[in-house]
């Protein structure tokens, strides 16, 4: 008789992140929300339907290739955003728990879509990436994730495992040693025109110790998982952009963008650029 393979252990996921307390919410409404989410997070690890490693191999997601096709038209539309790099918001001006990992300007965004609500006007100035995230079911959210010189993430957990997060590498600077992230105990790399699929419920910490800047883009998509998990995980999505957290997060991003797209209007309207 063929001997049984020995079983490989099921990594643990801790819930919650040594030395980072969550941003403290005293709406009822809140608690609630969040006590339901950890018993989710339990329900989602027991029903992956993938498994639960910390970093995917990109064959298990076989539109990945087709994303990263389409790096170079996505990399032409970034190089347009960054011309006015110094007036993107800082994660933490978007959504203020960001405040517990990061408080610098060395963290920058551009949303096309957040918590499942799409950025119209950065959707029309990025129309190539935004066909190309098409390919990606359960899309959630999608945004440039820009790291300056000497930015450190430290180690901090996502919110909820209910999600995957995939990194295309974009500007992607040397030397490589000083550039990474790790997720659980894995140190990855990023290369440009690739793809990174990892799980953000593992703690994760990234940091570009180059002098040039880092880009990658930064995408949420739902966690493949088996019933009744997939059932619950899908309310709570939909539930989500109820909490005041998320909603002030979108309040945010509109109110930037707002006068992001005023000041573009104004700088066209000038006189020298009329004559």
């Amino acid at each position: 008789m063929k001997p049984s393979s020995p079983t490989i252990p099921e990594p643990e996921q801790s819930f919650g992140t040594t030395g980072i307390a969550p941003m403290g919410r005293p709406s009822a409404i809140t608690r609630f929300f969040m006590a339901v989410v950890a018993w989710a997070e339990r329900l989602n690890f027991k029903y992956a339907k993938l498994g639960n490693p910390p970093v995917y191999d990109n064959a298990t997601f076989p539109w990945a290739a087709e994303i990263e096709k389409a790096a170079p038209a996505i990399r032409a539309e970034l190089d347009r955003i960054l011309v006015r790099k110094d007036e993107l918001p800082t994660f933490q001006d978007i959504s203020t728990d960001v405040k517990t990992i990061s408080t610098d300007r060395g963290w920058k965004t551009f949303f096309l879509l957040g918590f499942g609500v799409r950025s119209e006007q950065n959707i029309q100035a990025c129309p190539e990436t935004w066909k190309a995230m098409q390919k990606i079911p359960g899309l959630t959210t999608v945004m440039f994730s820009i790291f300056e010189p000497g930015k450190h993430l430290p180690a901090h957990r996502g919110p909820y495992n209910g999600v995957l997060r995939l990194h295309l590498g974009l500007i992607v600077p040397e030397p490589r040693d000083k550039l990474a992230i790790r997720v659980k105990d894995q140190i990855c790399h990023w290369e440009e025109g690739k793809v990174l699929i990892f799980d953000d419920a593992y703690e994760h910490e990234a940091w570009n110790h180059t002098d040039k800047t880092r880009v990658v883009l930064f995408v949420d998509f739902v966690k493949p998982l088996k019933f009744p998990a997939r059932f619950v995980n899908w309310l709570l999505m939909h539930m989500a952009i109820f909490t005041p957290f998320i909603k002030e997060g979108l309040d945010n991003h509109k109110e930037w963008e707002k006068k992001f797209y005023a000041q573009a209007e104004a700088w066209r309207n000038r006189p020298e650029a009329k004559g």
